[in-house]
């Protein structure tokens, strides 16, 4: 009966963490961050690896299981770091995005959010021009203001590849970096713990049981 009870509750943990994986990689896909794309996509396979394992009684399913959980735990623990600038980590870098400055979906469609943009961005490839200052008759200074939003890349280089951002955000029940920290929480969690034991230790635990079994 006990073997039952830890080999259930293994599978339990599983299902949740597919759950929760799945919804994490759709708002991912959402906000075009390809890293933790394809983290996301390793961490579902390895779960229906464990979740076969455990089912079929194949420990080799759940060693891997076991050893991809140690990596996904260091993942979600680079993405807390990572969304709260610990160290040499910036929210605003292209770490996740592979480069191309995409952001988290929650930026702008949190609860609550009202972005603000500065106007609709540019479709001619053209080079923009840059604010410049003249004079008035009157020997006053009127300043010449772009007459629509553009993207620059960190150099100064005109990027229409770059997604817009909004100049402002206003009104976020929660803001987008604490969401994102909360989902990585939430699978450490799924990952090595529970209400009565750490999920890691019961797993292998049940490997030993496996073996006992076959």
């Amino acid at each position: 009966m006990g073997f039952c009870t830890r080999r259930h509750f293994f599978l339990v943990i599983c299902v949740l963490q597919m759950i929760a994986t799945i919804e994490r990689q759709i708002f991912d896909f959402l906000g075009y961050m390809w890293a933790p794309i394809l983290a996301n996509f390793f961490q579902i396979i390895f779960v229906i690896f464990g979740f076969f394992g455990a089912y079929q009684y194949r420990s080799k399913y759940i060693i891997a299981f076991c050893i991809w959980s140690i990596i996904w735990i260091g993942w979600n623990i680079f993405i807390i770091c990572f969304y709260l600038n610990v160290g040499i980590l910036d929210k605003e870098g292209d770490a996740l995005n592979f480069g191309t400055s995409s952001v988290s979906w929650w930026e702008v469609n949190g609860a609550g959010c009202k972005p603000s943009y500065a106007s609709p961005p540019v479709t001619s490839t053209s080079r923009p021009t840059i604010p410049s200052f003249s004079t008035d008759s009157d020997g006053g200074t009127l300043e010449t203001v772009l007459s629509s939003h553009v993207t620059l890349d960190p150099v100064g280089e005109f990027a229409p590849y770059r997604p817009l951002r909004p100049t402002s955000i206003s009104g976020c029940l929660l803001s987008y970096e604490h969401v994102e920290v909360l989902h990585a929480a939430i699978n450490c969690l799924l990952a090595v713990s529970n209400p009565n034991a750490r999920s890691i230790f019961i797993s292998l635990s049940l490997i030993g049981d496996l073996r006992k079994v076959t």
